[in-house]
């Protein structure tokens, strides 16, 4: 798995355009005698692995896309693609479950059901690689799903889950401002549409601070701000771009519409003009309770030496949500945070790597899970909270 996943992340391919990465996974999913569908949705690759005894059908599931990010590590596995690199994982990820494929298809005969191994393009660009994955039949006969993220912000050796809402609503939005330009010494004969930009990036703020029932979770983050072009020269046009994070539906559409108001009615106090646009992007990542108690029972007793965590929510997006709408199942994190070694950095970040033992971890947890799925009666399980 380290040999994988270094060899992964040295070559590094962006959301959409995951050809040879695909192809890789592909190639070795068919060494282990899995059943390959490639060009699913896009580059998404699945293998299906067929037990030796009917049953139901679990599916398991890594991502596989980089980020444009300039890898700035000083290793021998650091990216040799220059502007992209694995800042988040994705390169571990998919070592994990291929290696998770490995030992499965060395048991085959002893699985109760199907394993369904869903490599999915194109996680970190919005609309993402699932839906469509969905849409070509990922999840046809699938009964549970399940999916792991190594993370950094834990460190190694400890298993984070959530019952219910684990990774926020991410969407987008553009508002374009539009005045009138004119000598930087003479403003009143301008409308200056970057002051008009800098009220509102303080406005904006407001909706979440006075607006918004204290007790529920909600973020707006202006992180792209352009307008002018020379230190004397009042702009006539000002583009704000940020991304709006929530868990709940209702909290999530009245910030959309809230956003357009203060935007509009911001502008027009000065005298400009407003063109704004809302991108709905991933929806709000929902576990299922029991699968949720399934995987931490699995941990707990299964795994040696891992501490199990209840985590809190995370602001950050995954398409993984869309699995979970269609699907029981859970998402859970994996420790891959090391103070010791270096591995201290964020995701998404030029220094980013992981502590790769983690990789074991995320591997057992996955197999014990799908086995015990697999393995458990549907009619009479109870799993304790």
């Amino acid at each position: 798995m380290v040999e994988r996943r270094r060899h992964f992340h040295q070559y590094p391919e962006l959301s959409f355009q995951e050809e040879k990465t695909s192809a890789a996974v592909a190639f070795l999913l068919r060494e282990q005698g899995l059943e390959v569908r490639t060009g699913v949705g896009g580059h998404g690759v699945i293998g299906v692995l067929e037990g030796g005894r009917p049953g139901r059908t679990v599916a398991l599931r890594s991502d596989m896309d980089g980020l444009p990010i300039q890898d700035q590590k000083n290793c021998a596995y650091r990216s040799q693609v220059e502007g992209v690199m694995h800042a988040c994982g994705h390169d571990a990820h998919m070592a994990t479950l291929l290696g998770a494929a490995e030992i499965l298809a060395e048991m085959r005969e002893e699985i109760p059901g199907r394993i369904v191994f869903l490599f999915q393009h194109a996680e970190e660009q919005v609309p993402g690689g699932a839906a469509p994955m969905i849409e070509a039949g990922a999840l046809d006969g699938v009964d549970a799903v399940y999916g792991a993220h190594l993370w950094t912000p834990l460190p190694y050796g400890v298993v984070g889950l959530r019952e219910g809402a684990l990774m926020a609503a991410a969407d987008s939005f553009e508002i374009r401002v539009t005045g009138k330009g004119g000598h930087g010494g003479l403003p009143h004969e301008a409308t200056d549409a970057v002051t008009i930009a800098s009220h509102l990036v303080v406005n904006l703020q407001s909706i979440v601070s006075r607006q918004l029932d204290p007790l529920e979770s909600g973020v707006i983050s202006v992180g792209h701000i352009q307008g002018g072009g020379a230190f004397n020269v009042i702009a006539d046009r000002c583009t704000l771009v940020g991304t709006v994070r929530t868990f709940d539906a209702d909290i999530r559409k009245k910030i959309q519409r809230r956003i357009g108001e203060v935007a509009e009615a911001t502008c027009h106090m000065f005298g400009a003009q407003c063109d704004y646009e809302y991108g709905w992007g991933y929806p709000t990542l929902v576990n299922d309770p029991t699968e949720v108690r399934r995987v931490a029972e699995v941990a707990r007793h299964k795994l040696k030496d891992v501490d199990v965590r209840e985590v809190a929510p995370v602001m950050a997006g995954e398409d993984f949500a869309y699995y979970l709408q269609h699907r029981p199942g859970a998402f859970f994190f994996v420790g891959a945070g090391n103070r010791e070694k270096g591995f201290v950095h964020p995701h998404h970040h030029p220094y980013f790597d992981l502590d790769e033992r983690a990789m074991k971890i995320s591997a057992e947890l996955l197999i014990q899970s799908a086995l015990a799925y697999l393995t458990a009666e549907k009619e009479s399980e109870t799993i304790s909270p």
